[in-house]
């Protein structure tokens, strides 16, 4: 598929999500519209992998009379199989297409009604998977799918003709999933996300970070490694930022993250599962994960977060004994917990692992116990390993400039800490500030060079940022001053003395014209 092609599937899909714009709030139409999408998926997946096993029966899956006795053994069959390779099970007359057939195949005028059924398939899928090793990762996925809805429609033919509709459209669109080289299907589902992102306003934080944040933040957690043994994001969102790492990378051997919000968390899922990440190779949880880490046994080798900027959280003195926070002496404020999530992920870091989080610029500065915090990290335990500054207003729903904080355990240049602005490297698109491909390189180049550039970045040894009270604000360490030109005082007195004549003449002019008028000059 080329890149035309490409771009004119995400336009394909984007122009069939606006097909339920106008009945509700972009946060809402997403999750219908990408829930059959997925849905599709499945079915796609389910009807290759079952007609692979009927190939050497000379039959189609389609083919199966699901009433029949042999019918009924052959998707007895196919079901166990696919349970153990796929982790659900659909019957043939569940399928994605034949369902988009019947709800637009009305005869004499009359409907086809297909939401009671389409209703009872979705949840069919989820618990085709009871009692198997896939069921946590479908357990309720399609809850937001709610077929009932007003929003689809005042009546049941509205809501029938509406959802007949976007079926049918999606029925036209190949995904192309024999495609082994590409991840059409999964890229065009990014691009759906990032659209509904942009539309959501300060919602979009909640489960998508911006794609040039994520490669950076990617691209630095995978430095000098071709295969992870695991990847971890504690605040996964849509498991953009997991499925970004992935990219950077042959393999990765396990995926883990959680998510506090419910429908994101769904999302999440989907998303796992459409980019082809086998059931067994993901763990995502939905929990809130300060005060309920869901993985806290376990360490990993790439560690990344967009964690919620300068959240609340408890606080609570009973943290002082979690082995996440007692070791620093003191907790972060209850006001904001972005050290927390700092906390929290080191904890989790493997020996060998690298850890990129994206934070509001106040924790490079603020005082109190976030400075206490800072300090234990660089004189204590040496971990910071670079502090990169973002430009400002690249995220979604909030404009406040951004840092990406680099941690290692085991440091390759424990002497210094490599600082980096690239807060005036970005292009601006309507009202949004964007990486491009050379900023996101010019960051990465540096950061695995730990090159210094002029006005750009600069290698600190850590007694200066002791000195600095470990204050870790970037204009400190990294000089971005630009001199003013020079006023030549001579030549501009020239020239205001030659304005004094200009003025001189001006007003004589004007008196002239006022004598002739036999009116009275104004000075």
């Amino acid at each position: 598929m080329s890149e035309d092609q490409k771009k004119q599937l995400e336009q394909q899909l984007w122009n069939i999500a606006n097909t339920l714009r106008g009945k509700m709030n972009a946060d809402e139409f997403r999750d219908y519209i990408l829930g059959f999408i997925f849905y599709k998926y499945l079915s796609e997946k389910m009807y290759r992998y079952a007609d692979s096993i009927l190939k050497q029966d000379g039959i189609k899956y389609s083919e199966i009379k699901e009433e029949t006795a042999k019918g009924k053994e052959y998707i007895e069959a196919i079901k166990e199989e696919a349970l153990e390779k796929l982790g659900y099970f659909l019957k043939p007359s569940e399928l994605f297409s034949e369902v988009a057939k019947r709800g637009n195949n009305g005869k004499e005028g009359k409907e086809s009604f297909i939401l009671e059924d389409l209703q009872k398939i979705l949840t069919n899928i989820e618990q085709s998977t009871m009692g198997t090793a896939s069921e946590d990762d479908f357990d309720n996925l399609f809850e937001d799918l709610d077929l009932t809805s007003t929003k689809l429609g005042r009546t049941e033919s509205a809501k029938n003709e509406i959802i007949s509709k976007v079926l049918a459209h999606l029925d036209k669109i190949d995904f192309q999933l024999d495609n082994n080289e590409l991840d059409i299907l999964g890229d065009a589902y990014e691009y759906l996300i990032g659209q509904f992102a942009s539309g959501a306003g300060k919602k979009a934080g909640e489960f998508y970070t911006p794609q040039g944040v994520s490669k950076v933040l990617a691209r630095i957690v995978t430095t000098g490694k071709s295969k992870l043994k695991s990847a971890y994001d504690p605040t996964c969102g849509s498991g953009s930022l997991l499925l970004r790492v992935a990219k950077e990378v042959k393999e990765v051997g396990d995926f883990y993250g959680q998510e506090l919000n419910r429908t994101t968390y769904n999302l999440c899922r989907m998303n796992m599962i459409l980019h082809d990440v086998h059931y067994r190779k993901f763990d995502i949880r939905q929990e809130d994960t300060l005060e309920r880490p869901q993985h806290i046994d376990k360490r990993f080798e790439a560690v990344v977060a967009n964690p919620p900027f300068s959240a609340q959280w408890s606080a609570s003195p009973l943290f002082m004994s979690d082995d996440r926070f007692s070791q620093y002496g003191k907790l972060a404020p209850s006001s904001k917990a972005d050290f927390a999530f700092v906390q929290h992920m080191i904890y989790q870091l493997a020996e060998n692992g690298t850890m990129a989080i994206v934070l509001p610029h106040g924790v490079l500065f603020r005082g109190g116990a976030e400075q206490h915090i800072r300090k234990y990290l660089i004189e204590d335990r040496n971990y910071l390993d670079a502090v990169i500054g973002l430009p400002a207003n690249i995220f979604y729903g909030t404009s406040i400039p951004t840092c990406i904080l680099v941690f290692k355990k085991c440091r390759e240049n424990p002497e210094d800490v490599l600082f980096i602005d690239a807060s005036q490297h970005f292009e601006k698109v309507k009202t949004q500030n964007n990486l491009r491909d050379e900023d996101i390189d010019k960051i990465i180049e540096t950061y695995r060079n730990r090159s210094e550039e002029e006005k750009y970045s600069k290698r600190i040894q850590l007694q200066n940022i002791a000195s600095q009270d470990y204050n870790l604000n970037i204009p400190r360490y990294v000089d971005t001053f630009e001199a003013e030109d020079s006023i030549d005082i001579n030549k501009l007195a020239a020239e205001l003395v030659e304005l004094d004549k200009q003025i001189i003449e001006t007003d004589k002019t004007i008196a002239g014209f006022c004598k002739e008028l036999n009116i009275s000059t104004p000075f």
